[in-house]
């Protein structure tokens, strides 16, 4: 009964990656009226509906999603098994899931990406491209890539594998407008655009000359949950952003940014995080190897 039960969800979850019944009963060689036959059992068993069916299209519904989530733990986990006995010498095989901050994931991860895949041809890749602080364990990820958060969970392992400049800029505009703020005590009297995300805003921390750290907030009546947001924010002559060099390079050259207390110093990390286990499954620890390398050339 089990061998059935892991038979038909496997059969869901090639009919669901295919997009039709045929072509996914082909891939578990199942003919169509065979693969149909599953999915009915599947949905008698789970007592709801997975797949939305018409003459054009198969789409998963609600609860379907939400299976087939499960499904690819279930995958992994098979995966992860088959690995544990192949040893860490392993060849990089099977799904690798990421979380990145969307702007860095684009900027910066994306680019890069063609080369990794290239090198290890039995690894698929799935990016989820959020700013959102994802629990990586709960949701099934095998890494995170994350812009100056740490996190406190004892089920994660953090290391920091590059730095970036921060840079406080504002519009021409609004520094015309509200003038242009000529020390950290200045910034009280300014709209400072902060990051927020659940309901947790993140003040910024400024090192002044003489190497003591504070904490700045000033106004901030408009709280975004994007760096980029945060940017077009600033360019639009909404306030001050403290944001890294990435995000802002090309609107500082083409001055729709201008930098302000330039001799304020601060930097910002970009940390790796991981789920701590004895067994690292190779298409993550070749992953993790290859972002290190490619962050310290950036360097």
């Amino acid at each position: 009964m089990l061998r059935t039960k892991l038979n038909d969800i496997l059969v869901f979850m090639a009919i669901a990656d295919a997009g039709s019944f045929v072509s996914g009963g082909q891939a578990m060689g199942l003919t169509r009226s065979a693969a149909g036959k599953a999915i009915s059992r599947l949905e008698e068993r789970l007592g709801v509906r997975l797949l939305n069916r018409t003459t054009r299209k198969l789409s998963l519904t609600d609860e379907g999603r939400a299976f087939y989530d499960h499904g690819l733990r279930v995958l992994a986990a098979v995966e992860d098994a088959e690995s544990s006995v192949a040893g860490n010498t392993g060849t990089p095989r099977g799904l690798l899931r990421i979380t990145v901050p969307d702007a860095f994931g684009r900027l910066v991860i994306l680019p890069l990406l063609k080369d990794y895949l290239e090198a290890w041809p039995h690894v698929q890749m799935e990016v989820s491209l959020t700013d959102r602080v994802v629990d990586i364990v709960e949701e099934g990820f095998d890494l995170a890539i994350r812009i100056g958060v740490t996190h406190s969970d004892s089920r994660l392992i953090s290391r920091v594998i590059a730095s970036y400049t921060v840079l406080m800029c504002a519009s021409p505009a609004y520094l015309e407008r509200r003038g242009e703020p000529r020390s950290v005590k200045d910034l009280a009297d300014h709209e400072c655009l902060l990051f927020s995300s659940k309901a947790q805003r993140q003040a910024w921390r400024l090192r002044t000359e003489d190497g003591t750290v504070v904490r700045v907030t000033g106004h901030n009546r408009l709280r975004l949950d994007s760096g980029e947001a945060i940017r077009d924010a600033a360019v639009a002559g909404l306030g001050i952003a403290l944001l890294p060099e990435f995000l802002l390079e090309s609107q500082i050259a083409s001055s729709g940014l201008h930098a302000i207390l330039t001799d304020i110093t601060s930097t910002v990390d970009i940390v790796l995080l991981y789920p701590s286990k004895k067994f690292i499954e190779p298409r993550a620890r070749t992953f993790m190897d290859w972002i290190i390398r490619n962050m310290a050339d950036r360097a």
